[in-house]
């Protein structure tokens, strides 16, 4: 496996700060370390979600990294970054704590600046679950136009098993609104999409949801 180069990098400066007397890239060896970090914690937290998902135990470590990593991409000017954290530190508290309110909060930031760093992918989880918390508080025109916005940025970026979960959302929205065929209609599509992308969890997630209607 090959190393960091951000790693190779803060090494270097180290053994030139050392071993040269030149400490002047001690700042960048540390901003690049952040990065790392950064990156680390984000990818921890996720993992720690998707544990979640499976077990339903909370990782108490779970919104210390999602939390950690937001605050370095701000300190390093990450704006990508730290809307991608902050939507994780959202769903976090929507899908975890079953606090909408906590994670609306983080998750309008995350689009905020999603959208500034012109991330279509994250732009499109965030209005996703903007969506499901709408949804949640019976507001179902306001979720559906969430939604459909998430379906038309993820169409856009052919992130296709992401569409096919939107469709399952907009399904229970359709048949709350008393629209039953048009919602095995988009359940009909979610789950040639979902077969197509190989996509077997929101597979299910389709037949849960033919069930409930």
């Amino acid at each position: 496996m090959s190393e960091d180069p951000r790693l190779a990098r803060a090494g270097a400066l180290y053994e030139q700060a050392v071993f040269g007397g030149d400490p002047s890239g001690l700042p960048e060896a540390e901003r690049g370390l952040d990065a790392v970090e950064a990156d680390l914690a984000l990818a921890r937290g996720r993992v720690a979600h998707a544990r979640f998902l499976e077990d339903r135990e909370e990782d108490p470590r779970e919104l210390e990294l999602f939390e950690r990593a937001a605050g370095l991409y701000r300190r390093l000017g990450d704006v990508r970054g730290e809307g991608e954290a902050l939507f994780w530190v959202g769903c976090f508290h929507q899908v975890v704590r079953h606090d909408d309110e906590a994670a609306g909060v983080a998750l309008r930031r995350s689009h905020e600046l999603a959208a500034a760093a012109g991330d279509t992918l994250t732009m499109s989880y965030a209005l996703r679950h903007l969506g499901i918390a709408e949804h949640g508080a019976g507001r179902l025109e306001a979720a559906r136009e969430r939604l459909e916005e998430s379906v038309r940025l993820r169409r856009e970026i052919g992130f296709l098993p992401g569409v096919a979960a939107n469709l399952v959302g907009l399904a229970y929205i359709a048949a709350a609104e008393g629209r039953r065929d048009h919602a095995l209609g988009l359940l009909d599509e979610a789950a040639d999409l979902a077969k197509a992308s190989g996509a077997r969890g929101i597979a299910r997630h389709v037949e849960q949801a033919r069930t409930a209607l």
